[in-house]
């Protein structure tokens, strides 16, 4: 007799230097839920104040939403190479956080996390604000930081489902065909 798996609870993390979004959800069998979800603002001023910023308070999240797994976007390189470095770090101490909590930490591309919730890689961000919606059942669009965030939650709670997700059933994957 199969046994139903237990519910995942996954925190996507947005990460930037001004503002970081988060959103939990619970993925119980094949649904959806909404828990939370916000930004975590660091002011202008001092590099290593603003990243105890995003540290702390992902800490927070982390430990009044409990989640069981985490999932970041990756940074893009960007044409700008100073910006792309501070990203890298506001990226850095979210991971961080997850990782002082003992939880594990997927990542996943913007092309990656667009694709699994608007079906195209180029969605614009209002397209992500309303899959998100949607796929959630939220009465308004989430804020662009946040609505990323609960993008990356959706993108690696689809994932578990795909390949990946087969790996731990006890098929395996090899060449695109399931073995």
């Amino acid at each position: 007799m199969p046994t139903t798996p237990p519910a995942r609870r996954i925190l996507g993390i947005d990460p930037g230097l001004r503002s970081t979004g988060y959103g939990v959800i619970v993925q119980a069998q094949r649904k959806l839920q909404y828990v939370a979800s916000g930004c975590i603002k660091s002011q202008a001023g001092e590099l290593p104040a603003r990243l105890k910023i995003i540290l702390q308070d992902l800490r927070e999240v982390i430990v009044s939403f409990e989640p069981t797994e985490v999932a970041v976007e990756i940074v893009f390189v960007n044409v700008n190479p100073q910006s792309t470095l501070l990203l890298g770090q506001a990226r850095g101490a979210a991971i961080s956080a997850a990782v002082l909590a003992d939880l594990p930490v997927a990542e996943y591309t913007a092309l990656q996390i667009k694709q699994a919730v608007a079906g195209h890689g180029k969605a614009a961000k209002e397209q992500v604000q309303e899959m998100v919606r949607r796929l959630l059942g939220l009465p308004s669009s989430p804020s662009a930081d946040a609505a990323d965030a609960l993008a990356c939650a959706i993108c690696h709670a689809h994932a578990a489902e795909s390949f990946g997700g087969l790996r731990r059933t006890g098929y395996r994957v090899r060449e695109g065909r399931i073995l």
